[in-house]
């Protein structure tokens, strides 16, 4: 605990697309709580998230969800050292409701305010459990990938502290220094999560795509489509004139390690075309509606996939997570990185999960990965990211608003 903190209790709120979720984290490191209102059912009518729908479902949970994580922690308002909330980036209108609901409880309990980037929040699902697990030791600097429908970012992290401090226990030096990013990498198109949604939707399968298509990759072979992942021109500055890449950051020296997944969709979009795949896919779309609401098991989504879906299915996702993976760790070794963390709603993908650790094993460095619970949007991860911050005293101010776009650390 540190000499400023009271209780150590922080209250974190997320809000930035489709999950409604609060929840109480001790310290930065124990999870009281972590409640979730999801709205996949929702937007699944219609193949992703729909803004205005998203904001008005946020304004329905947002009360109840805190009431609720607030109550499973058995904690009163008084006993808060803090409220954290999403800041973004993330949807406009869905970021507004957490954000002003969360001044609106700062200021009436007479608690400071801290915001958070929801992409440092991920990074911190990581840590928070890393730290409860003491055989979890990973030294600075560490390289994170941080996956998800909505991003695709690596970042270099580090903490402000000596260097003596940064070679212990993170799981003992939670509290020390605030964090630092260079982002070192990130998609110049579409993020990794929404080509699987996309390339799912085109299969005739359903939202969100990348559970189904993880799940079905097993029954199909992962070589019988060779795709490829052509190199990425990082951007430069050539006499004041910008040059392609138009969407990756500039960077301030060193390599970069961009991603590109809109070719592969396109690739896949062509093999249907071109092996007459639409009327297998029309059938598999139409006897999916027809099953309402239910969602249906697994083999009977795969009873729907002929071989040539699954082979088709296992061949993306062993190219893109082949992708993921040969990034990754190509820039940890570029930058020294002593340690990986892989955080994100991909995250939670059982192949991403298997040829990484087999990577790491085999280069001798240790990687972390988020619960399946705090792989996607949840609380907990904004009041683990908000520690630091409390214990260094970086409040909010009461001019705190949504920013969609927010960048986390240098480029």
């Amino acid at each position: 605990m540190h000499a400023n903190s009271r209780t150590g209790l922080i209250l974190g709120i997320e809000s930035s697309c489709d999950e409604t979720a609060a929840a109480v984290v001790r310290a930065g490191s124990a999870a009281l709580s972590n409640v979730v209102a999801s709205q996949i059912s929702l937007h699944a009518n219609y193949g992703g998230v729909v803004p205005e729908l998203a904001s008005r479902e946020h304004l329905r949970n947002i009360v109840p969800v805190v009431r609720e994580a607030m109550a499973r922690a058995g904690v009163g308002f008084d006993d808060l050292d803090a409220v954290a909330v999403t800041e973004g980036p993330g949807l406009a209108g869905a970021l507004l409701v957490g954000i002003t609901y969360a001044k609106a409880l700062a200021w009436g309990i007479g608690k400071p305010l801290i915001g958070v980037n929801h992409l440092e929040g991920h990074i911190h699902a990581v840590l928070m459990e890393a730290r409860q697990d003491l055989k979890e030791a990973m030294e600075l600097p560490l390289l994170a990938l941080v996956v998800s429908g909505g991003h695709t970012h690596l970042y270099l992290a580090t903490q402000d502290r000596d260097l003596a401090t940064q070679k212990r226990d993170l799981a003992r030096r939670s509290d020390e220094g605030a964090w630092s990013y260079r982002n070192v990498g990130r998609t110049v198109d579409d993020a990794a999560g929404e080509a699987y949604d996309k390339v799912a939707k085109l299969l005739g399968l359903g939202y969100p795509g990348g559970p189904w298509m993880d799940a079905l990759a097993v029954r199909g072979n992962p070589r019988a489509v060779p795709f490829h992942f052509g190199q990425i021109k990082p951007r430069v500055h050539c006499e004041g004139i910008s040059m392609p890449n138009k969407k990756a950051p500039v960077t301030s020296g060193g390599p970069t390690f961009d991603f590109s997944f809109s070719g592969i969709k396109t690739a896949v979009l062509r093999y249907v075309e071109t092996h007459a795949m639409r009327e297998s896919v029309e059938a598999r779309r139409k006897a999916l509606a027809a099953m309402g609401g239910a969602k249906p098991g697994i083999e009977a989504v795969a009873g729907l996939c002929d071989a040539q879906t699954l082979d088709l299915i296992a061949s993306f996702q062993y190219a893109v997570v082949g992708n993921l993976l040969r990034q990754t760790f190509a820039a940890a070794e570029a930058f020294g990185a002593r340690g990986v963390v892989v955080s994100g709603g991909v995250a939670a993908n059982s192949e991403l999960r298997r040829r990484f650790q087999a990577e790491a094993d085999r280069r001798g460095l240790p990687v972390a990965f988020p619960s399946l619970a705090l792989s996607t949007d949840n609380a907990a991860m904004i009041a683990a990211a908000a520690w630091p911050k409390f214990v260094a005293g970086d409040f909010a101010s009461e001019e705190l608003a949504a920013t969609p776009q927010l960048r986390l650390g240098q480029a």
